[in-house]
């Protein structure tokens, strides 16, 4: 519709430089740049090459998103970027590139929480999100449950990894098979010519006297590589197939058993899995055989949408436009521990604002407050 919010977002939390353009629910333009492939020698993301990265592809993939979308910096209605959590470095990028554009395009500028992002691009694929909604994002630095009664304003952590993150664990399990990175699509590919059940691998944090809803897949890493070195040290071949599919197995089980019992626990009737972990086609029908025999009603992402994106972060700036939140002020800062109860970064003059002014100050002192802080 032509009266929805139509807003740009910036995600630069780890290695993808994001640009996406939403139109209220309406996905328009879906832009990235990837520096994946820069990191892969390392094992790893390297967070000042990830920085250097950003810097280099930020102008080029906004004018991309726009191009795309068929639209004029200037019809934009907000800009939102990912304010954190995230690499200090990266989100730095993002930011400050953002509160460029705002202050250039006289738009408020919204800075928004990655984790929060995760759940609301669910919005640009089935609609409205229930409230609440219950949400497992498993990424390479989290694994969280999530009730969120309003996506603006009210997300509420049940649990979260207290080591590695299931992310984490695949692409470490990886490297130990001599796998590349990321770790996540190859394990994946090869699970599918294994078997899930070759081999016991322990489920971490399921015994009755364990935090119901945190994860730890640290010890599930270590059990894993320590079957394989022994594999090794005897002079026996690693049967690569059955070690992806019994690991896999291993986490998904764990994710998808500790969401449904948070779901009937709180009474919600709706789970969504966001993240880049969600990409993983086990973890897509585990959860769906689960959640049918629940009575629950699944949504997950399309895989494109589960990684980190520009999409998401559009998507809950439209959203804080819609319901005219507060916009944040310019001197926004790039938070790398943003909590998740916090969505969004709203500005101390909590007042609300027109969609074509800058955040929350008179003009005189944006302009003075933007030159001192367009960097920050």
């Amino acid at each position: 519709m032509p009266d929805e919010p139509l807003v740009l977002g910036i995600e630069t939390s780890c290695d993808e430089t994001g640009v996406g353009v939403v139109r209220g629910h309406t996905l328009l333009a879906d832009a990235v740049a990837s520096s994946v492939d820069e990191h892969a020698r390392f094992g790893g993301v390297v967070p000042e090459v990830a920085s250097r990265a950003h810097l280099e592809a930020m102008v080029p993939t906004i004018e991309r998103a726009l191009k795309e979308a068929g639209v004029s910096a200037r019809d934009l209605d907000g800009i939102a970027v990912t304010a954190g959590p995230g690499l200090a470095g990266a989100l730095l990028v993002g930011v400050s590139a953002a509160k460029a554009y705002a202050y250039a395009l006289g738009k408020p500028l919204y800075g928004v929480n990655h984790l929060a992002s995760h759940i609301c691009v669910d919005q640009l694929e089935h609609g409205a999100l229930p409230e609440p909604t219950m949400a497992l994002l498993v990424s390479g630095g989290h694994s969280s449950l999530l009730l969120a009664p309003d996506i603006t304003s009210d997300v509420r952590p049940l649990g979260s990894t207290i080591d590695d993150a299931a992310g984490e664990a695949f692409d470490k399990i990886a490297r130990v098979l001599h796998l590349g990175f990321p770790g996540g699509p190859v394990i994946d590919r090869y699970a599918r010519e294994g078997d899930p059940a070759a081999i016991a691998f322990p489920r971490g944090l399921t015994g009755p006297r364990d935090a119901p809803y945190d994860f730890s897949f640290s010890g599930l890493k270590t059990a894993v590589a320590r079957w394989i070195e022994a594999k090794r040290q005897a002079g026996e071949d690693v049967p690569v197939p059955d070690v992806a599919a019994s690991f896999q197995e291993a986490v998904t089980d764990v994710l998808t058993r500790k969401a449904i019992r948070a779901c009937k626990d709180e009474g919600v009737d709706h789970l969504m899995i966001g993240g880049g972990v969600a990409a993983n086609t086990r973890l897509r029908a585990l959860a769906r055989e689960r959640c049918d025999d629940a009575g629950i009603t699944l949504r997950v992402p399309r895989p494109k949408l589960c990684t980190d994106n520009g999409a998401m972060v559009a998507a809950l700036g439209a959203e804080m436009v819609a319901r005219n939140h507060a916009a944040s002020d310019w001197d926004l800062p790039a938070d790398s521990s943003l909590p998740v109860t916090e969505p969004h970064v709203p500005g101390a003059d909590r007042h609300e604002h027109g969609h074509g002014g800058a955040p929350g100050h008179d003009h005189d002192h944006v302009h003075e407050l933007s030159r001192k802080n367009l960097y920050a």
